[in-house]
């Protein structure tokens, strides 16, 4: 029935006219190849290498872009993969289209002949030339930052055969001559390699290069003649107000160095012509434009870490720099260096401290004449990681900071104030420790670095009864005022004094910064009675506030991320300490020892440490040329003896298998651990793909550096408290229920006891197993 009530039949009169009906269209599927090309563009840039090849394989048109247009190699990651002879192609075209990680990568790994295979003929001369080629093209591609690749090729050279770093200098050099442009920031690397030398002659050739790299344009390298001919201007005034001026102009292009170094300057400024109100107006723009950098967004990228974690890795640090005599500016950029890493790329637990031994690496290279060599790094932790192991995460930080390494830092500040301000030395003291110890708090970062030394200096003043902490000459320099300070202030005596340290295992609180402090050259300031959190503000004038509680986690807790046998020791004590943590070592089996070997020990100890650095401890020059790494001779082994052999076994440490807990017995005059107390855990290196709650954290001087020296390229350590399994062709099979071998079933004239140990040299390989590369995959 229509609408008008009519009856319609089905004739073809009423059906003439279909009825209308309603057409679904469907909807365009969009598709990534109907996107413009520069929508296309934006999102093929920054994928990784493997998904841009996963790209290309869908389309041609796909294809097309990927092949003929750079910007998409420029930008591509390849983060957590090396240079291999599978990959090589795609780095190099990486490298050629300007990729700076890959062109980095490539250098390092020429370089260190790690992961790439060379044959042994001519190895140093052919790994050095394509070295140079590839940082040649990083130092093109970096423009934001100091040229760096200095820090690699820098001295120690190899002293006997050809050195591939000596081999990248001379071509990086012919380069230069050849090359018009493009070469300041390469002078400027090959005059700081040269000037690292004793030599005057060198000496003489680095400051005609960091001349004609200034000529060029290089800022850093005119700074660097201005410091070296200060001592010189400032005896004449007329070339005095010369140079001041020059440094000037260096500060207002942006040279941090020159920065600090005009507002140290500025204590003279009447020598100079300065008003005192110019003066502090300097000195103040540089506080004033101090940012804060908010730490507290690590833990949003790492999820697996947390604030303790991180306050345990910085006290291992400090352990590390205080052993070594390494300055606080090398520590404050360790830390600063680690917290960038940590705030860009995802970090397993089990490699934090490969990854902070590694910024320390850095560092003590690109700021102190004493470096941290990469095979005492690597016995610093107690051989958990390897020599490529250190070499790829080098690189890694090196691509991700994108070469950057120098930044402001809490130091920088308070060495300004000290300049301009007169300050008793204990204050001083004082205020160094107080900036020390704002590296283990990541809430304190809310505060920009200048704030924090300035706080620093306030709570140093008012700790030791100063009338006046804070005068108007102190505000005008820095621009804060003191009620500006006083929530800073507050805050420091929380976190350093008041809260509970984090506390190991052994219910140790970890306190390396406070050790360090204890040392004489610091007056032991370390030991001074802190002032109370009430006197504190009183002294202020505010209202006290019940500090917040200490939120540090149990000892198990920590004891999955870190297990240091030596967590309370300085250098200064670990001769006391020898005795009482001697149970503790995790790579040696509990034994008594006696006098004659425990002082032989100590000297072993103290020779690693103290004696191992520079090239002959590192040796990564003279391993390049046949791709080996030969252990020095003349090392004692070590060789402890059990008093009773039914009950002692050898406890090797080893990679295939752990030690059994149940057949462990307390040697005596030694207290066995309780049954509920956790074993100090190693993490091995072909355990760490397996179990990667536990680090591998051990103390810096729980292992022999013997073990270091000849595991450092991939083989198994070798502990020195036990001979060596197949040493000797009459040995017995051991009959004791623990499955290595027993140094008592050994004959008494083992050939390895009295012999210095032989050198022994390991292929480089290149190729690794899935266990050894957890930083290619």
């Amino acid at each position: 029935m229509g609408s008008g009530g009519v009856i319609h039949c089905r004739c073809a009169k009423c059906f003439c006219y279909p009825t209308k009906r309603r057409i679904k269209r469907r909807p365009r599927n969009l598709t990534i190849l109907s996107l413009p090309e520069d929508v296309l563009f934006h999102i093929l840039k920054w994928l990784s290498v493997g998904d841009i090849l996963a790209v290309r394989a869908v389309h041609s048109h796909l294809k097309y872009l990927v092949d003929n247009h750079a910007s998409v190699w420029a930008s591509a990651s390849f983060q957590e993969l090396w240079p291999s002879p599978q990959n090589l192609k795609l780095f190099e075209r990486a490298a050629e289209k300007g990729n700076f990680e890959a062109a980095v990568k490539l250098g390092i790994a020429y370089l260190y002949n790690e992961g790439l295979s060379v044959s042994d003929e001519a190895c140093a001369e052919v790994n050095g030339l394509k070295a140079s080629r590839f940082f040649s093209m990083a130092e093109r591609l970096n423009t934001g930052s100091e040229p760096f690749i200095w820090l690699f090729i820098r001295p120690p050279w190899s002293v006997s055969g050809s050195c591939c770093k000596a081999v990248v200098h001379d071509s990086l050099r012919a380069e230069c001559q050849l090359q018009r442009s493009h070469k300041a920031s390469i002078l400027h690397c090959l005059g700081r390699v040269l000037n690292l030398f004793e030599d005057e002659e060198k000496r003489k050739q680095a400051r005609s290069l960091l001349e004609e790299s200034s000529r060029q344009g290089c800022l850093i390298s005119s700074y660097l003649l201005w410091e070296s001919d200060r001592k010189v201007d400032m005896s004449d005034p007329g070339r005095c107000l010369h140079s001041f001026r020059k440094l000037r102009d260096y500060a207002a292009k942006g040279c941090w160095e020159a920065q600090l170094a005009l507002a140290k300057a500025c204590a003279g400024g009447s020598q100079l012509g300065l008003e005192g109100k110019a003066c502090s107006e300097s000195v103040c723009q540089l506080f004033q434009a101090s940012q804060a950098v908010n730490k507290q967004q690590i833990f949003s990228v790492q999820k697996g870490l947390s604030d303790t974690m991180r306050y345990i890795l910085i006290d291992w640090l400090v352990e590390v720099a205080t052993m070594k005599d390494f300055t606080s500016l090398c520590l404050h950029l360790t830390v600063e260096c680690v917290d960038r890493y940590l705030r860009r790329r995802l970090v397993p637990r089990y490699k934090l401290q490969l990854l902070g031994i590694a910024c320390m690496v850095i560092c003590t290279r690109f700021i102190s004449k004493e470096i941290l060599t990469i095979r005492e790094a690597v016995w610093l932790t107690d051989n958990t990681y390897k020599y490529e192991d250190l070499v790829r995460v080098m690189g890694e930080i090196i691509s991700a900071l994108e070469g950057k390494i120098r930044i402001p830092t809490v130091v920088d500040y308070k060495e300004v104030l000290l300049t301009l301000v007169p300050v008793a030395p204990r204050t001083q003291h004082l205020c160094s420790f107080l900036c020390e110890l704002t590296l283990l708090h990541t809430s304190l970062s809310i505060y920009a670095p200048a704030r924090l030394a300035s706080a620093a200096l306030l709570l140093a003043r008012l700790m030791h009864g100063q009338t006046q902490p804070w005068t108007t000459h102190l505000w005008d320099l820095t621009g804060f005022s003191y009620s500006d300070l006083v929530p800073c202030v507050l805050s420091l005596h929380k976190k350093c004094f008041h809260d509970d340290a984090p506390k190991d295992y052994r219910q140790v609180s970890l306190t390396a910064v406070k050790q360090r402090f204890e040392d004489k050259c610091y007056e032991e300031i370390s030991q001074e009675e802190v002032l109370s959190y009430a006197d504190l503000c009183s002294a202020i004038g505010v209202k006290q506030e019940s500090p917040e509680p200490p939120s540090f986690p149990s000892s198990g807790e920590i004891h999955t991320f870190l297990s240091s046998p030596s967590g309370r020791r300085s250098k200064r004590k670990r001769e006391n300490s020898l005795q009482e943590d001697r149970g503790s070592f995790v790579t040696t089996p509990t034994a008594e020892l006696s006098n004659q070997e425990e002082t032989l020990l100590g000297s072993l100890l103290d020779w690693s440490l103290e004696c191992c650095s520079g090239y002959e401890g590192d040796q990564e020059s003279e391993g390049e040329k046949e791709g080996d790494v030969t252990a020095p001779s003349r090392l004692l082994d070590v060789t402890v003896v059990y008093l009773n052999p039914e009950e002692h076994c050898c406890q090797e440490s080893s990679d295939e298998e752990a030690w059994p807990e149940d057949k462990i017995h307390p040697a005596p005059g030694t207290q066995a651990p309780p049954a509920s107390a956790p074993r100090p855990l190693l993490c091995n290196r072909g355990d760490r793909a397996k179990d990667i709650t536990t680090s591998g954290y051990s103390s810096v001087s729980s292992s022999s550096p013997i073990s270091s020296l000849d595991g450092g390229m991939g083989g198994s350590p070798q502990s020195t408290s036990v001979l060596s399994v197949g040493s000797h062709s009459s040995t017995k099979p051991c009959h004791h229920q623990a499955k290595k071998s027993c140094l008592q079933c050994r004959p008494p004239n083992s050939p390895e006891s009295g012999v210095h140990q032989q050198p022994v040299k390991r292929q480089n390989l290149s190729v690794h197993s899935d266990n050894d590369t957890h930083l290619a995959s």
